[in-house]
């Protein structure tokens, strides 16, 4: 969802965002649907129909092995947050803190803020959230609270999916649909702020020229998969559970509609509280706008502390996000489950210990993210071994495997069987076409563009640090060509 934070501002973003909605996640979309739903299996058990590319649902459950493992970490602040914002006044309001420098500064006490001074702000979430080390080789300690919101997660996701998420229905359809609530709510405050048309000028005001940089479609074209979960194998194990003739293209339709206006929706409500931001700063729009977890954790929060009753409008922005997270983090967790049993189905029959296990397994790895210089190896797997790079070469062999080794007009027979009705040109295209064509583009694009991941504008990785970042993004992508070279010639061109 875009409230954790926009990798650019809106403006550039938008166009790019719905062509790449349109032509590729749509189609890729229908195709995890029809794929989980037509095997009757998870990420890994449905290339039982091309034997030679289950390479790819394997390196689809490594990415989901790593993205399980740091993207709880997002939960574990966000718990943080909330825990903070039921106060009287929030913690990161004021600069009289243990926890500030002499340098913090509270915007507006002492005229603008100069690039020596800091925000109480940016200070808690530098010194009192994370208390940052000085690098990757600084490991430090444990964050002891940090590690007790990581913990809660954990907790929470194992007893929402020890029994299989489809058990837990309406924990899920509560899950999905309280951000609604908590979202209209933020909606109707932010667009009555002051400054807040400032901000929604800068949103749908579209900048054109940005449409000729091929870094602004990368971000574009990734976003889109995160966005539906597409390439981690989520949507596969969800469709397993559909009934054989259940209509998954009617219900795939309207998911595909609500999920980008639930985004644009969300986009309102950001963009106007950064307008009122701008307004209170007596800055640009385009000067307060901060990409990725800066957007939520310190654009949101100054908003927030100088709004009439911040805790309360802190507690039901951390609340959104909170259920947001979660909800995607059972999706994944119940991937690698499902992938898992579909290699051994015995352990089903042992279900809540597997899942104990592994939610054990990915807490413990976890703590290494919540250490002081955890957020410098929290960066890395972001960078590397969940990056959209990694993303698109998955979805690539992933369309070109149903679309040109299955065949588009088999794969569309068997759609048929399911709902009655082949899907039309569109999707066939899509799948033979443009999602192979625009991952292949994108993929060598990042290739070409390349750049070292950077903290902070600040702080350079070093050599070893990339390298072990290459590493982790080798492990899921050379799962494909590795099981093809491992798999006997004679169970090439087996399907079933």
């Amino acid at each position: 969802m875009w409230i954790y934070g926009l990798p650019y501002p809106a403006g550039a973003f938008l166009v790019p965002y719905f062509v790449c909605l349109v032509l590729t996640a749509v189609p890729s979309f229908f195709l995890e649907v029809a794929l989980g739903q037509y095997a009757c299996k998870g990420g890994i058990g449905v290339w039982k129909m091309i034997p030679i590319f289950k390479g790819v649902g394997i390196a689809s459950m490594v990415m989901v092995f790593f993205s399980n493992v740091y993207y709880i970490i997002v939960v574990a602040w966000i718990f943080f947050y909330l825990f903070a914002s039921f106060t009287s006044d929030l913690p990161w309001q004021y600069c009289d803190n243990d926890w500030n420098t002499d340098q913090c500064r509270e915007p507006g006490s002492n005229g603008t803020l100069n690039g020596s001074f800091r925000t109480p702000v940016s200070e808690y979430w530098e010194r009192r959230v994370l208390d940052v080390s000085t690098g990757l080789a600084d490991v430090g300690s444990v964050r002891p609270e940090l590690a007790l919101c990581l913990l809660l997660g954990w907790v929470v996701v194992f007893f929402v999916t020890w029994r299989g998420i489809h058990q837990s229905g309406k924990i899920i359809w509560c899950t999905a649909l309280f951000p609604y609530v908590i979202l209209v709510v933020l909606l109707v405050r932010g667009v009555t702020l002051p400054g807040a048309t400032l901000g929604l000028q800068f949103y749908v005001t579209p900048q054109w020229e940005k449409l000729l940089e091929p870094q602004v479609w990368i971000a574009a074209g990734t976003q889109v998969f995160y966005t539906f979960g597409i390439g981690f194998g989520s949507v596969i194990a969800l469709g397993s559970y559909n009934k054989f003739n259940h209509n998954f293209f009617r219900d795939s339709m309207v998911l595909c509609v609500i999920n980008p206006l639930t985004s644009i929706v969300a986009g309102v409500v950001i963009f106007s509280v950064l307008g009122h931001l701008a307004h209170l700063t007596n800055q640009q729009v385009g000067d307060v706008f901060r990409s990725g977890p800066g957007l939520a954790f310190l654009a949101y929060p100054e908003v927030v502390a100088k709004m009439p009753a911040a805790p309360v409008w802190s507690v039901l922005f951390f609340l959104m996000l909170l259920v947001v997270g979660i909800d995607s983090q059972f999706c994944t967790a119940e991937s690698l489950i499902a992938g898992l049993i579909d290699v051994w189905p015995v352990l089903n029959r042992n279900r809540p210990y597997v899942t104990l296990f592994f939610c054990t397994l990915q807490f413990l790895l976890g703590l290494s993210m919540v250490t002081q210089g955890g957020i410098y190896l929290f960066q890395l797997v972001d960078s590397y071994a969940v990056s959209g790079m990694t993303l698109l070469f998955i979805v690539f062999f992933q369309t070109v495997a149903i679309s040109w080794f299955y065949g588009s007009s088999k794969f569309a027979s068997n759609v048929k069987e399911m709902i009655g009705y082949k899907p039309n040109w569109f999707f066939r295209a899509g799948w033979a076409v443009f999602v192979p064509f625009f991952c292949i583009t994108i993929f060598i694009s990042s290739i070409i563009r390349y750049k070292p991941p950077v903290y902070a504008r600040t702080y350079f990785y070093p050599w070893w640090g990339e390298m072990m970042g290459w590493f982790m993004a080798l492990i899921s992508m050379m799962m494909i060509p590795a099981y093809c070279r491992l798999l006997p010639p004679h169970c090439y061109g087996a399907s079933h």
